[in-house]
């Protein structure tokens, strides 16, 4: 079994996951993946080359590691190889290719989201993740177009694409530049986050309550009267749910 750090995982178990053949399990197996020796074995018509790059940058964080896979692959291979990447066996390697879906110019912010979807909603934690963390800064771009688009992914019977309209839009986030229209004005959001307010599932409703956390650090007495509203109009569990993880950081009683 793994260990918590990196240094405790298993030499043959590593070389497992950079051969490209097996997902990672773990966030710690996420983080101990060699991106030079994956890219060699997964992707060799990348070259040297590339691998090198990736090689050079191996102290850098992870996020910033990702983002130069999926420029180098968006520079290198083309459109058709990068849409194949989708279903390769390992999630690094999907998640490479979210970042060269967000590396893509000249695209609509519509046919970005069309294009990143089936990534949102991966069977892996990790590609999840990768996936609004790729388009997040076109999203923040033109955020009115973005919440608009995101509206109709909220009553998707997919909780992965459900989750990914919150998630995606946070205003602070996990391993991501915060949205500081979002910080002052949360309430932009409330297309989104209105339509997830009784999510029935538990992994939405985690989300919009972090989201919510984060709009309380900046805007607390929106976040209570929000949280006050949805209590008194939708009295049901998960509204709960969303309300007490909302407001933990400003310990307010729902």
């Amino acid at each position: 079994m793994n260990g918590r750090r990196v240094a405790d995982i298993k030499p043959d178990r590593l070389a497992e996951l950079s051969s490209g053949r097996f997902e990672t399990t773990t966030l710690t197996e996420c983080l101990a993946v060699d991106f030079a020796v994956l890219m060699r074995a997964a992707l060799p018509e990348m070259g040297e080359e590339a691998a090198a790059h990736m090689r050079e940058q191996s102290g850098a964080g992870i996020s910033r590691r990702m983002a130069l896979a999926g420029r180098l692959i968006r520079e290198r291979l083309a459109e058709a190889t990068i849409e194949a990447l989708r279903h390769h066996p390992s999630d690094t390697v999907r998640g490479w290719a979210c970042f060269a879906i967000g590396d893509r110019a000249g695209l609509t912010l519509a046919d970005r989201l069309d294009g990143i979807r089936p990534l949102a909603d991966d069977v892996h934690f990790g590609v999840r993740e990768w996936s609004w963390m790729a388009v997040r800064p076109h999203l923040t771009a033109d955020l009115d177009e973005a919440i608009a688009r995101l509206v109709p992914w909220t009553s998707d019977p997919s909780e992965r694409l459900r989750r990914f309209a919150c998630e995606a839009i946070r205003p602070r986030g996990v391993w991501c530049a915060h949205i500081g229209t979002l910080k002052q004005r949360p309430e932009q959001a409330l297309p989104v986050l209105e339509a997830l307010r009784s999510d029935p599932a538990a992994y939405v409703q985690d989300s919009v309550g972090n989201w919510l956390n984060d709009a309380a650090k900046d805007q607390p007495d929106w976040v209570r009267d929000l949280c006050a509203r949805w209590s008194r109009e939708s009295p049901t569990a998960a509204t709960a749910r969303i309300c007490r993880r909302a407001q933990r950081s400003i310990g307010s009683k729902t």
